[in-house]
């Protein structure tokens, strides 16, 4: 069963929101500038919640590590 796209994208929000926090946090422990922490995790949240979402979207037509349907039904 293939996940729906609110779903895809629900998941991509929720971590990339934990991931660019990280980011963020660690330009300004090297650089101590909060202006350009809160630019490069801002950016590096949309740019990567649009490929995660692409990634989990050409996943869905990967058959790999799914099983097999059945053949027929009863």
């Amino acid at each position: 069963m293939s996940e729906s796209h609110a779903r895809s994208l629900a998941k991509a929000v929720s971590y990339r929101v934990l991931g660019s926090a990280a980011t963020a946090l660690v330009v300004y422990l090297f650089s101590g500038n909060m202006p350009l922490s809160a630019s490069v995790g801002g950016l590096d949240m949309v740019v990567k919640i649009v490929l995660y979402f692409l990634h989990e979207r050409i996943w869905n037509y990967i058959p790999f590590g799914r099983p097999k349907p059945p053949e027929y039904e009863i």
